[in-house]
């Protein structure tokens, strides 16, 4: 019987062990994840669980029932300490061995630490895992002055939780604007003045110099400029390291970018596959090599790899797409703007409903819309099929941009 073990207990890692099951995979599934919970939905962390609208059973992904009834073993609390590509197997952290004939590396990313002085105080806070979003909840209830680090889209979604909350909240972005790397500054102008309107501080071009405490918890936050800023809980939002470890250690090729692997997402390894926000893949919407972190990303990716393990080989050319829910705003991206060299609103901006389209050399790569879904799943369409649209239909409102 073929053995598959997964490690990685997140989305991606949930996906392939489901997918392998629904593409009609009889053999044995191992799903091996370093956190104790059964796989779970890590967008609501930043918002409904942190705000007490879902609670743990509301994230999951699956009741545990439902590994059971289909024959996946799920491993919990347990860490990947080294693969043996030679005799097909890995070695535990607790020194336990699992065998496999396939391995499908789903082992995500971790924060990216804030490198400054006074960054282990008591206070200072990531928010990536479930534990951390319980420590997280249960501060937002008490802290009085929170500085949140990085204005990009866990960032303000924190902040913007914080708000709702009524908690008085400051946003500290190094660029000159938010989410600068993934939108255009219009976009980027709409959510700032959006925070500020609903009592967000937002400081752009903001260099974080130090952190300074008392008796071991974080007071100030002090900036390169001289101001000090009082807090009693920092959040940093500041990007995500992929696990690339484990990949190197066993000879598998990793980049700066992830762990690199080919179109069907083999890492170097006719038996190892990589996906996920650990994997770098040449995507054919950028036209270049990537690595994407978003929910889209990872199932897509766990779909493709459990289709070509159960015989089923395609290439993988998924057109990626993203969101963000901000307050009462809903920022939905499509394509990837990437080397982007025009852009043009459809929509009014100042109604809190329009999309930007991003063109490069003439042909259309992204789309966000900000709380006009019908131009989003328009969008999806329009890169999926390649269809051509010009930057003046795109402005034009009275030109329908929906496909057949």
């Amino acid at each position: 019987m073929r053995e598959v073990v997964i490690v990685g207990g997140g989305q991606a890692g949930y996906q392939t062990a489901a997918s392998l099951r629904t593409e009609g995979f009889e053999g044995s599934i191992t799903l091996i994840g370093d956190e104790p919970h059964a796989p779970y939905q890590r967008p609501p962390l930043s918002k409904a669980f942190v705000l007490g609208k879902q609670d743990r059973e509301k994230i999951l992904l699956r009741p545990e029932v439902f590994y059971r009834e289909r024959g996946i073993r799920l491993v919990g609390g347990e860490t990947v300490a080294s693969i043996d590509r030679v005799s097909r197997r890995v070695r535990l952290e607790s020194g336990a061995e699992i065998c496999f004939d396939t391995l499908v590396l789903a082992v995500g990313a971790r924060n990216r630490k804030l490198p400054v002085p006074g960054a282990e105080l008591d206070g200072v806070c990531y928010l990536r895992t479930l534990s951390e979003a319980v420590e997280l909840k249960q501060r937002l209830e008490a802290a009085r002055n929170i500085v949140v680090i990085g204005g990009g889209f866990i960032g303000l979604e924190i902040a913007a939780s914080a708000r709702i909350l009524g908690k008085p909240v400051t946003v500290l972005e190094a660029l000159p604007r938010l989410m600068a790397r993934v939108v255009a500054p219009v976009v980027s102008e709409f959510f700032r003045a959006a925070h500020v309107a609903r009592g967000v501080e937002v400081v752009l071009n903001a260099q974080v110099r130090e952190l300074r405490g008392e008796a071991g918890k974080v007071r100030e936050v002090i900036l390169a400029d001289g101001r000090v800023l009082a807090s009693d809980l920092v959040i940093v939002g500041i990007g995500i390291v992929p696990n690339t470890e484990l990949a190197s250690a066993a000879g598998l090729p990793v980049v700066l970018g992830g762990i690199s692997v080919d179109e069907f997402l083999r890492a170097g390894d006719a038996n190892i596959f990589a996906i996920g926000d650990c994997a770098e893949y040449h995507n054919v919407f950028a036209g270049a090599r990537v690595r994407l972190e978003s929910v889209q990303n990872a199932v897509d990716h766990a779909v493709c790899v459990a289709r070509t393990i159960a015989g089923k080989p395609v290439p993988y050319h998924a057109a990626p797409w993203f969101w963000s829910d901000q307050f009462d705003i809903r920022l939905q991206m499509a394509g990837l703007g990437t080397g982007h060299d025009r852009t043009v609103v459809r929509g009014n901006i100042e109604s809190g409903k329009f999309s930007v389209f991003y063109f490069r050399g003439g042909r259309l790569c992204s789309v966000d819309s900000v709380n006009r879904p019908a131009d989003h799943l328009a969008a999806r369409k329009l890169l999926a099929s390649g269809t051509d649209l010009t930057p003046e239909q795109a402005a034009d409102e009275n030109v329908s941009i929906k496909t057949t």
